[in-house]
């Protein structure tokens, strides 16, 4: 009977989330449908991901490429699939043969990966890949990310070298412990203006991916478009319980 009461807690959680969206996107003058979430279901079950699936959502979302190229294959197809994170550029190839629905990898931040992702989005003839260029906005060595004085040059260097990318804006993960401050958001608001700017772009073309589980109403209400939740949909992760195993 246990199976029945998490996946329910799924649901209703994902419901309270998206509730939650809601008010802050009305916070900052917008609506809930100019706003992403993507549950990332790091740790989880397929079976739990059907849950949230079954109740409506589409875009779901992994840190790790062994984890999504398992689970992309026992999931409906129309999931929208985020790869978040760092990414070695000897996965790209596979990645990308693995997950045919894959939408968005967030965290490109040098161009050798970039590079990769683009030759094997060539190789396999798919449409062209979305991207986020991911910053460090906190200044910490543990975080990947590209300095935001770099930022324009990988934006310029995916536009322009990258003919199989679709630049689709900026991410951050900000601090270690994974919270961001309000500077943190500041900063890659600063570095879109830059990027717009210098590109012609309009900053509503630019999506900014910021916000995670304790920081997504504040993230909505300074211009998030994208926000990355995953315990608070999904319960704690369960690298403990594994390893007890």
């Amino acid at each position: 009977m246990a199976a029945p009461t998490v996946d329910g807690a799924a649901v209703t959680a994902l419901r309270s989330v998206l509730h939650r969206v809601r008010q802050a996107a009305e916070r900052s003058g917008r609506t809930q449908e100019q706003i992403r979430v993507v549950a990332v279901s790091k740790t989880k079950p397929v079976s739990l991901i059907r849950q949230v699936y079954d109740a409506g959502h589409r875009s779901f979302g992994e840190n790790y490429v062994q984890e999504i190229v398992d689970k992309a294959p026992q999931l409906p197809e129309d999931i929208k699939w985020h790869f978040v994170g760092h990414l070695q550029s000897n996965k790209a190839k596979t990645l990308l043969g693995g997950v045919p629905n894959l939408d968005m990898v967030e965290g490109v931040d040098n161009e050798k990966i970039a590079n990769h992702l683009d030759k094997a989005v060539s190789n396999l003839g798919r449409k062209p890949l979305k991207v986020l260029v991911q910053v460090n906005t906190s200044g910490e060595e543990s975080k990947s990310g590209i300095d935001p004085s770099g930022c324009l040059g990988i934006v310029e260097h995916v536009r322009l070298r990258c003919p199989n990318l679709e630049f689709s804006g900026l991410m951050t993960i900000g601090m270690p412990d994974y919270t961001s401050t309000p500077e943190n958001f500041r900063t890659l608001l600063n570095c879109r203006a830059e990027v717009c700017k210098a590109l012609g772009m309009a900053e509503d073309q630019c999506e900014l991916s910021m916000g995670m589980s304790g920081d997504f109403e504040k993230a909505i209400e300074m211009g998030s478009t994208i926000v990355r939740i995953g315990s608070t949909i999904f319960g704690p992760r369960e690298y403990a319980k594994k390893q007890q195993n």
